[in-house]
């Protein structure tokens, strides 16, 4: 294996691709925290057919639990909120693989990391499983703005919406910097020759 092929370099960052952090922190700032009881976790698991915690989706380990239905669709909030009815226990690349999708879809989907996607042998089971969990109970489903009124809600997304414009400000100094570090790195280091031997 050639040595580059071992080296994986960071990509670039741009402060405007860190917007949908802002945005779920716009709703994650807002969304209410029921913490279930233990005879609710319990049962979770029991319709989830879990005897040990595994993630949902896939059965390998669990390091989190998983928004089951999103919190976050289009950079607004879907009004369902972080209680036992809509957490199932996940591993990380599922839960990230997911995003906001359905996750029906996103599980039969050749998404990145999805269990179709690596291959899952017991798919069929496991979205029978979480079809079961989707009937069990009824979640919670806020709407916001109707109980804190229209102009606190609108407020908020004031805000949130002068932070994007703020970011989109700083990527263009960021660019801008950007540019000069490169333009003094040709002055300073110039390329090193490639020999054709």
């Amino acid at each position: 294996m050639p040595t580059h092929a071992k080296f994986a370099m960071p990509k670039p960052v741009r402060i405007t691709g860190r917007s949908s952090s802002i945005t779920n922190s716009f709703v994650n700032g807002i969304i209410p925290v029921i913490w279930p009881t233990e005879a609710q976790i319990e049962e979770a698991l029991l319709v989830l057919g879990m005897d040990t915690v595994v993630c949902a989706y896939c059965g390998d380990g669990a390091t989190e639990w998983d928004h089951f239905r999103p919190l976050v669709v289009a950079q607004k909030p879907t009004g369902y909120i972080s209680e036992i009815h809509n957490l199932v226990p996940a591993c990380g690349k599922c839960n990230q693989s997911k995003g906001n999708r359905h996750w029906r879809d996103w599980m039969l989907s050749s998404a990145r990391l999805s269990p179709t996607t690596r291959g899952v042998v017991d798919i069929e089971v496991r979205m029978a499983r979480l079809s079961d969990f989707e009937s069990w109970g009824t979640p919670t489903k806020v709407d916001f703005e109707a109980l804190v009124g229209a102009e606190l809600w609108e407020m908020h997304w004031r805000n949130h919406q002068a932070i994007l414009d703020l970011m989109r400000t700083a990527e263009m100094t960021a660019e801008t910097m950007r540019q000069r570090v490169a333009e003094s790195r040709s002055v300073v280091e110039p390329p090193v020759p490639v020999s054709l031997s």
